[in-house]
Formats: C-alpha cells, sequence, structure tokens
C-alpha cells in the first residue's frame, strides 16, 4: 500500500494552501470588486427583475440611503395584511401565502379549499422511503436530511423529472410544499431514536389538519396543541414563506434553475445554502446567545447589568468572540423588520404570565440597547434593528420545537418562496447566471516533475 497522507502532511499541505491564496483586501477597493454582489453602502447589486416579492427597508435619496420601516410585499399584498386577516377571519394563513406566491394571486373560497385538498392528498411519502432514506441512513443534521430526502423523491417520481414545463414544475413544487413537514419530522424522530436513545413516534396523517397543524400533531408523542400554539406556527411560516429573490438560498436556487437543472437539484441546493449559519441557521445563533445572557446577568430586568454584558460581547470580552449579538442587523431592514414586529407582538400575547415571559422581556431590552451601545462602542452610526431571528428561536422553543429543527420549520416554510423563483426564472431568466471574478495570478512557465 503507498503512502497516505499524515496528520502533519495534510496541515503542511493546507499552509502552503493558504499561501497560494492569500488575497490582499485592498484589492477589492483597486478593482472596484462588489463583494457579495453587494456595494460599499450595503445595497444590493441588481442581479434580476421578479414580481414575486419586494423587500423594502431604505430609500436612495440623491445618492444617500434614508432609513424606513421595513416592509415585505408578496404580490403586492403586505405581510402585515395577510397575517391580520387570516387572524381576523380566524383561518390559517400559510397556504392562502404559499398559493399567492405560486400563482400570482390571492385565491377564492373554492380555489383555496382547492389547494388546501391538493396538499393533503401529497403529504404522504412513497412505499418504503422511511426505511431506505431515513431509518437506514439517520443523519443528526435534519437540514442534511432534508435535502437528501428532497434529491431522492426523484428517483420515487412516476413522472419525467427532466421535464421542465410548467404544468410539470407546479406538480412538483406543490408535492414538495406538502411533503416537507412530514420528511422534516420523520428524520427527528429517527435522529431521536438512532442517536439520542429515545422513543420513535410515527404517527398517521391527518387529512383535515393544516400544514402548521399537521407539524405540531406530527412532532407531539400525543398529538395534542391549542389553537392559539397552531395559529402562532403558523404565522411564523408566513413570516419565513419568501424574502425575495437576492437572500442566499433563493439566489442559489435561481443559479442552479439558470443552468437548467431539474427542480430536485435545484430545491436541495437551496435547503443546503439555508442551513448555514449566516442564513438560515442564524436563529440558532440567536439562541445560543440568550443562553449566554441569561446565565451572565444576575437581573434580567436591570438595563444596567444588561447594558454591561451586551458592551463586553461588542468588545469580544464575551459571547463567541466575533463581537456580534445576533439577531441585531439586516442586510436590507434598517429601522424595522416587518417579521420580527409581528413575531414579537404575537408571541408577548401568547408568553404573557408564564415562565417564558421574562426571556421574552430581556429579548426586548437587547433590542433597544444594542443600537445605542454598538454607537458608543463602536461609533457605528448605521441605524441597526432586530431582524427575525432575535424572536423566532424563543417562539419555537415556547411551542415546545426542539433546536434541531429550527432551520429546517424555516425550510419547510420557504419551500413556497423558492418553488415561485424557480418558475419564475424558468420561465423569465432566458440566460445561465454567471458573474465574473477577477484573476490575479499570472502566467507561469511549466516546471517538469523532476525539477520540482
Amino acid at each position: 500500500m503507498g503512502k497516505v497522507f499524515s496528520n502533519a502532511d495534510m496541515q503542511s499541505l493546507c499552509d502552503h494552501l493558504k499561501e497560494h491564496s492569500r488575497i490582499d483586501q485592498n484589492l477589492y477597493t483597486k478593482f472596484h470588486i462588489k463583494r457579495g454582489l453587494r456595494r460599499s453602502d450595503g445595497t444590493g447589486v441588481l442581479a434580476g427583475i421578479t414580481n414575486i416579492c419586494n423587500v423594502h427597508g431604505y430609500v436612495v435619496n440623491e445618492g444617500e440611503v434614508e432609513p424606513i420601516p421595513g416592509e415585505l410585499i408578496y404580490r403586492g399584498y403586505d405581510i402585515y395584511d395577510l397575517v391580520h386577516n387570516a387572524e381576523k377571519e380566524g383561518r390559517f394563513g400559510y397556504e392562502e401565502t404559499a398559493y399567492l406566491l405560486l400563482f400570482g394571486d390571492l385565491p377564492t373560497a373554492d380555489e383555496l379549499e382547492a389547494f388546501n385538498h391538493h396538499l393533503s392528498m401529497h403529504r404522504s411519502l412513497p412505499s418504503g422511503f422511511v426505511v431506505d432514506m431515513m431509518m437506514k441512513a439517520p443523519s443528526r443534521n435534519i437540514m442534511n436530511k432534508l435535502a437528501r430526502s428532497i434529491l431522492s423523491l426523484y428517483s420515487y417520481n412516476e413522472i419525467d423529472c427532466e421535464d421542465t414545463t410548467l404544468e410539470s414544475e407546479m406538480r412538483t413544487a406543490i408535492s414538495l410544499i406538502a411533503k416537507m413537514p412530514i420528511i422534516m419530522v420523520n428524520a427527528y424522530q429517527v435522529k431521536r431514536k438512532h442517536f439520542d436513545n429515545q422513543s420513535l413516534f410515527m404517527h398517521p396523517l391527518r387529512p383535515d389538519e393544516k400544514t402548521a397543524e399537521t407539524i405540531l400533531s406530527m412532532l407531539r408523542p400525543d398529538r395534542q396543541y391549542s389553537p392559539e400554539e397552531a395559529q402562532l406556527l403558523d404565522v411564523l411560516l408566513m413570516l419565513h414563506a419568501e424574502h425575495g429573490g437576492g437572500n442566499n438560498s433563493t439566489f442559489t436556487c435561481r443559479v442552479l434553475t439558470s443552468s437548467g437543472t431539474d427542480a430536485y437539484s435545484a430545491y436541495s441546493s437551496a435547503v443546503c445554502a439555508l442551513k448555514g449559519p449566516k442564513h438560515g441557521g442564524a436563529n440558532l445563533k440567536v439562541a445560543a446567545q440568550l443562553e449566554e445572557f441569561k446565565a451572565n446577568i444576575k437581573h434580567w430586568d436591570n438595563e444596567g447589568e444588561v447594558a454591561d454584558y451586551i458592551r463586553k460581547v461588542l468588545k469580544k470580552e464575551a459571547g463567541d468572540g466575533s463581537g456580534l449579538v445576533y439577531g441585531m442587523g439586516h442586510a436590507v431592514y434598517t429601522l424595522s423588520d416587518p417579521r420580527a414586529v409581528i413575531l414579537k407582538e404575537k408571541a408577548f400575547k401568547l408568553a404573557a404570565g408564564k415562565e417564558i415571559e421574562a426571556e421574552f422581556r430581556l429579548l426586548d431590552t437587547i433590542e433597544r440597547l444594542t443600537p445605542i451601545l454598538m454607537k458608543e462602542v463602536r461609533g457605528i452610526e448605521k441605524t441597526v434593528c432586530a431582524n427575525v431571528d432575535m424572536y423566532s428561536g424563543l417562539v419555537y422553543r415556547m411551542l415546545g420545537i426542539p433546536e434541531e429543527l429550527y432551520t429546517p420549520l424555516f425550510a419547510v416554510s420557504r419551500m413556497a418562496g423558492w418553488s415561485a423563483h424557480r418558475m419564475e426564472e424558468l420561465m423569465t431568466g432566458g440566460r445561465i447566471i454567471r458573474p465574473a471574478y477577477k484573476a490575479l495570478p499570472k502566467k507561469k512557465a511549466y516546471v517538469p516533475i523532476s525539477e520540482r
């Protein structure tokens, strides 16, 4: 057997790679590179046009970025109106939101009933899928299992998966929107049994349950949940369903779609992008940091104590050393994130009088103090608001949802938005997405192996 790389060899090779990969940060300015496809003022580089969603957090007035209250508009409809009207009419709103994103307009009562029935009929996973795709290869990380399961469904589909006609794409999209909650819960149950030595619960589907109800019903051993819990989870699904074409996972979906690849490949890539802690995984960072705040602040209602600890985090003297207060700040929103505003309002109502209310009030204090302290500690004048991740993790915990499912629930909801963007890219994109990179190396003469 030939020689293999030792740990020391690998370390040496990686050090060598670092030498050849190092880039002078000043070159980004010299060559006018828009790092992260963002301009120096933080605004995004326009890479496309969409009819699906408008994420609005500032206006540019005579070249200057001016903060405004955040707006989230689905197909022309304000997220506040979608959430509040569903609540006022005493019904769930996620399915209506998914229909709006997919088909472009709000459904009639008959259309929504038919859509709900269609989702219910397509929730079941193929025969043998849970055993073959989950039990035989369990995963500690549910996001990885979601991505793998989506790819695997390609093999179970009875239609031509390379057929990108709009009708075929729509069937696939609705099927995945229906199945994603079931895949998520089953993957979690298998994970609990295999890695945590816990009991395995696999409940039969209830055809009359909507998406939020299905998730709670399938997740809990006793299948019990209150209407208020289901409604709050439904609001979370609505808020996470879509967020414009430029967010990392949606853009990833559109990039793969532009190459002509199949729907399952495009959607699984979006899940993989969402997994990242700078994107969908951010809610886990907020949850972990909240535990640190709770452990290191003796009196949570003492703003002076909270401010002192925030200062330590900003100075990299506490927390994970990043200097970040997770849950604060957004790439687009400035004065407010409408998702955080809505979620905070709903969550405080459900938490009132319960033990967890103190934690929500601690988050509220962190939200109020952080912008002031960022200016004090770092001299940052930028307007900073809480984003949806500030409160979503604690809401999930209040609903008894385990941390392993915080980001997967985001993916379950965002499947509707990804689907809408994939179909828009298929219909209107027309060109493969291929931005340019400035190459730095100069041409070298080849060296024969005997002379190296």
